[in-house]
């Protein structure tokens, strides 16, 4: 007799949650670009981020040891690329306009554009696959039972729940905010972006 799904998805979603909620480089562009340029772009860039996790997660849940073995090797290069493009993100939060120049300007950020940007820098990162086969190894007896794909889909439901509550507080808070102060929070993001590029390179060197 079959057992319902539903405990493995909800085990799954609270995975995907734990993942996403600690305060990193995507949750810092997260806040960031909701403050910018609103509610809809943040929550493509923290949508971008989910989809990357529900991937990661299903190679993990799936076992896709050629894949696994090609991130593992791929490790520094990865983390490289990510870096290089944290450094490039903060240097346009740095210097770029707010919202509204932007939207003058140059129409501001797209939502597909932030939703691309932090799958990547999301995918650049090799460790977080580690973690999910590490956590997924406790939850195998589940899947006797159920299909990977449950896993797959609490993962992404877990971290996407994560990011609409992030937008939608953040998105309450930017309608308090004047110039002045978006314009020193991206510069203060800025910094700890640069941080998290420091920090990223410099883990290379470590044995």
């Amino acid at each position: 007799m079959e057992t319902s799904p539903l405990p493995l998805l909800l085990k799954s979603a609270l995975i995907g949650l734990s993942i996403a909620a600690p305060v990193g480089p995507i949750g810092l562009l997260c806040i960031q670009r909701t403050l910018d340029h609103g509610a809809r772009v943040g929550l493509a860039t923290g949508l971008g981020a989910a989809v990357a996790d529900a991937l990661y997660g299903a190679i993990g849940a799936f076992g896709v040891t050629a894949v696994i073995s090609l991130l593992t090797a791929a490790r520094a290069p990865l983390a490289v690329g990510g870096a290089l493009f944290l450094l490039w993100l903060a240097w346009t939060a740095w210097h770029g306009a707010l919202a509204g120049q932007a939207a003058a300007t140059r129409g501001g950020v797209k939502g597909w554009q932030a939703f691309g940007g932090t799958f990547l820098l999301t995918l650049s990162n090799p460790a977080t696959i580690l973690s999910f086969i590490a956590v997924f190894s406790s939850l195998a007896a589940g899947l006797t039972t159920a299909s990977p794909a449950w896993m797959i889909a609490g993962v992404f439901l877990g971290s996407a729940a994560w990011w609409l509550v992030l937008v939608g507080l953040v998105g309450r808070l930017r309608e308090r905010l004047r110039a002045a102060h978006l314009r020193w929070i991206r510069r203060g993001s800025a910094v700890l972006l640069a941080g998290f590029a420091a920090w990223q390179l410099a883990s290379l060197a470590a044995p």
